[in-house]
């Protein structure tokens, strides 16, 4: 009894050293970069006519489908539109 009890806690005492985790990755952050593009200057396109004080925004969304006009509207500002269908997001 007392060989099995030595035995045990040898080998608890041998095994310590021979059961390591494996080293982890080291994880490197790295500070964002941030580049600032040249100005963009953009132009009114030819054929659209703008109220006074009115400065002209390109579309942010493509063209919902055939026929719409890239339009301005007084209260909501620019989007598309139709002339038979309307706003393309509801405006009236």
């Amino acid at each position: 009894m007392i060989k099995a009890v030595i035995v045990a806690a040898l080998s608890v005492v041998t095994l310590q050293a021979c059961v390591v985790a494996p080293p982890q990755p080291v994880m490197v952050h790295q500070q964002p970069v941030m580049v600032q593009s040249a100005p963009v200057l953009v132009q009114q396109p030819q054929g659209i006519v703008l109220p006074p004080g009115v400065v002209y925004v390109a579309p942010t969304y493509p063209m919902p489908a055939v026929g719409f006009v890239w339009e301005f509207h007084q209260r909501y500002g620019w989007g598309w539109r139709h002339p038979q269908h309307g706003w393309h997001r509801g405006w009236r």
